[in-house]
C-alpha cells in the first residue's frame, strides 16, 4: 500500500471542515486587526523619524520572538485579565484558544505592513507631491488621491506577506487550544501518522497560495483601475470566510469538549472518552496537544469540560508540594485541594503513567545499574533526554535532589522519538513513562526509585467546575473508571505507536473499549 492509497487520507479528509474552518477565522481574525493597527500607524509615522525608527523596533523584536513562544505567553497574560475583569466589573472572557492566537497573530503580521507602508509612501516622487501641492490639494487629498494609490504595490506586498506569514503561524496554536491545521501536524508527530503531518502542511500551504493570489488579484484590479478584478478578489476571500463559518453554525451548543496532552496516550485516551460520550448521546470534540499547566487552567476556566491528568503532575508541577506520600493518600488530599476549586475528580483509570528514568536493559547490565542511586556515579559520562517538559518540571529537581545526578549533556525530545534514541545509542538515559508499550518495543529497563524521589502518576478522570452537576457526563464516563490496568494501557499505547490505520488513536480506542467494557 503506497503513501498516497492509505485509508488515513480519508480520516484526515473528515477533519478538514473543522479544521480549516478554525484555521482561517483565526487567521482572516488577525490579519485583519494587524491591517488595523499597522496602517494607520504607519501613515502617522511617515513624516515622524522618531515615531517610524521604534514602530519598526519594535515590530522587529516581536519577531525575533519564536512563534510558539509568543503565542503561549498571551494564555497567562489574557488568563490574568479575564480574572482581573470579573472581579472589577463582574463578567470575565476566555483566554484560551482564540483570543490568545489572534493577538499574537496579530503581533506577527505587523512587520512585513509597517515596512512595506512606510517604503511604499518614502518612495513616492517628491516632484508629484509637489504638483499635488501646487494644484490646491491639502495634505489629506495628497495621502489618499496621490501617496497611497502610488504607494499600493509595494504595501500590498507587505500585506500578502503577512499573510502567508500568519497563516503559516497559525498551525502553531494548537497547544492554547485553538484548533487549526496545526492539530494535523501535532497529532501526526506524537502518534507518528505521517499522513497527518503531511496532510497538515499541505492543507496549510495551499490556503497560504490561495490566499495570496486572491489578494494579489485585489492588487491587481486597484493597480490597472479594473473595479471587476479587485471584486473577485474580495469576494473569493469573503466567500472563504462564509464557507469555514458552516461547520460552527452547524455545531451543537451542548457540546462537551474533551481536552489532551502531548503524547501518544494522552491522545488515545481522549478518543476513548468522545466514543464514550457519544455512544451515550453527548456530543463532543477534542481540544488535544495542550501543555500540562495550559490544560488545568482550561479546565478551571470551564474552555473545557474534561481530560485525563495523573496525580504526581498536579501534587508537584500545579500544586508545587515536594512531599511525597502513599498513593491512596495522595489521590485523597488532591480531591479535597481540587475540590476547593469547583473541579471533580470523578476517579481513577486503574493505572499509574509515572516518569522514569530508562535505559537499553543491555546497557544498564553492562554499567551495572539497576536504580537511579547506581546510575549517580555514572551519570557525569552519560547523556539523558526529557520530553519538552521534564527538565523544567519539579520532578527532575526531586530526582536530582535526591541522588545527586549530574550528566554530561541534556537533551530534549518529542516523547516518541526519544525512545528509538536511546535504543541506538544517541543518548544513554531517557525520562520515560512507565505506561509506554515502548519500553517492552525496545527491551529497555525502567530504574528502580529507592529514595521515591518520584510522586505517585495514577490517570484520574477530572471535570471542569461547570460539569459538577451533569449526572449524563458522569454517567457515560463512569465505566472506564478502574478498568484500564497498566499492562492494558501498555499494549494500547503500543498498538497506537504503529504506522497504519489500525494505529490510529480513534481505532485504538475502539480496541481499548473492547478489552474494558465488558
Amino acid at each position: 500500500m503506497s503513501l498516497f492509497t492509505d485509508p488515513r487520507w480519508s480520516e484526515a479528509l473528515s477533519h478538514l471542515p473543522d479544521y480549516l474552518g478554525n484555521h482561517v477565522r483565526v487567521s482572516v481574525t488577525a490579519l485583519a486587526l494587524g491591517l488595523a493597527v499597522s496602517l494607520p500607524l504607519a501613515i502617522l509615522s511617515r513624516n515622524r523619524p522618531l515615531l517610524r525608527g521604534a514602530l519598526l523596533g519594535l515590530a522587529s523584536i516581536v519577531q525575533t520572538v519564536p512563534g510558539l513562544a509568543l503565542l503561549a505567553l498571551f494564555y497567562p497574560l489574557l488568563l490574568a485579565l479575564a480574572a482581573l475583569s470579573l472581579s472589577w466589573f463582574g463578567f470575565g472572557f476566555s483566554a484560551f484558544g482564540f483570543l490568545p492566537a489572534v493577538l499574537a497573530l496579530a503581533l506577527y503580521s505587523m512587520l512585513p505592513v509597517l515596512r512595506n507602508t512606510i517604503t511604499g509612501l518614502a518612495g513616492v516622487d517628491g516632484a508629484i507631491l509637489e504638483a499635488a501641492q501646487g494644484v490646491g490639494m491639502t495634505p489629506k487629498q495628497s495621502l489618499f488621491s496621490v501617496e497611497l494609490p502610488l504607494a499600493l504595490p509595494v504595501m500590498m506586498a507587505g500585506i500578502r506577506t503577512a499573510a502567508v506569514w500568519v497563516i503559516g503561524t497559525a498551525t502553531l496554536s494548537t497547544p492554547i487550544g485553538q484548533t487549526s491545521l496545526g492539530n494535523y501536524i501535532f497529532a501526526g508527530l506524537q502518534t507518528q501518522n505521517w499522513v497527518f503531518v503531511l496532510f497538515g502542511c499541505l492543507a496549510a500551504a495551499a490556503l497560504a497560495l490561495a490566499v495570496d493570489q486572491l489578494l494579489a488579484l485585489i492588487e491587481n484590479g486597484i493597480r490597472n483601475r479594473s473595479r471587476v478584478r479587485a471584486a473577485l478578489g474580495g469576494i473569493g476571500i469573503a466567500a472563504l470566510v462564509a464557507v469555514t463559518l458552516v461547520p460552527a453554525m452547524a455545531r451543537s451548543s451542548s457540546n462537551t469538549i474533551i481536552g489532551a496532552k502531548t503524547f501518544t496516550e494522552q491522545y488515545v485516551l481522549s478518543a476513548l472518552m468522545a466514543q464514550r460520550l457519544k455512544a451515550a448521546g453527548l456530543s463532543a470534540t477534542s481540544r488535544q496537544g495542550l501543555g500540562s499547566n495550559v490544560i488545568f487552567d482550561a479546565l478551571a476556566a470551564g474552555d473545557i469540560d474534561v481530560y485525563i491528568d495523573y496525580s504526581g503532575t498536579l501534587w508537584a508541577n500545579q500544586f508545587h508540594r515536594s512531599d511525597i506520600k502513599p498513593r491512596q493518600e495522595l489521590v485523597g488530599e488532591l480531591k479535597a485541594i481540587l475540590a476547593k476549586q469547583n473541579i471533580t475528580l470523578l476517579g481513577e483509570l486503574g493505572f499509574e503513567n509515572a516518569y522514569a528514568l530508562v535505559m537499553p536493559r543491555k546497557r544498564a547490565e553492562q554499567l551495572g545499574v539497576k536504580s537511579i542511586a547506581d546510575l549517580a556515579s555514572r551519570a557525569p559520562t552519560l547523556s539523558i533526554a526529557g520530553d519538552y517538559e521534564f527538565f523544567s518540571r519539579p520532578e527532575w529537581a526531586g530526582i536530582q535532589k535526591a541522588y545527586g545526578l549530574a550528566f554530561r549533556t541534556q537533551r530534549q525530545m518529542q516523547p516518541d522519538f526519544m525512545y528509538a534514541a536511546v535504543a541506538s545509542g544517541e543518548v544513554d538515559v531517557i525520562a520515560g513513562y512507565t505506561s509506554d508499550g515502548l519500553i517492552a518495543k525496545y527491551d529497555l529497563v525502567v530504574l528502580d526509585d529507592p529514595r521515591h524521589a518520584i510522586p505517585p502518576y495514577d490517570a484520574i478522570l477530572l471535570l471542569a467546575p461547570k460539569r459538577a452537576g451533569d449526572e449524563k457526563l458522569k454517567a457515560a464516563l463512569q465505566p472506564l473508571l478502574g478498568k484500564i490496568d497498566i499492562a492494558t494501557m501498555r499494549e494500547a499505547n503500543l498498538r497506537a505507536a504503529g504506522n497504519d490505520a489500525a494505529s490510529s488513536p480513534d481505532a485504538v480506542a475502539r480496541w481499548l473499549w473492547e478489552k474494558v467494557g465488558k
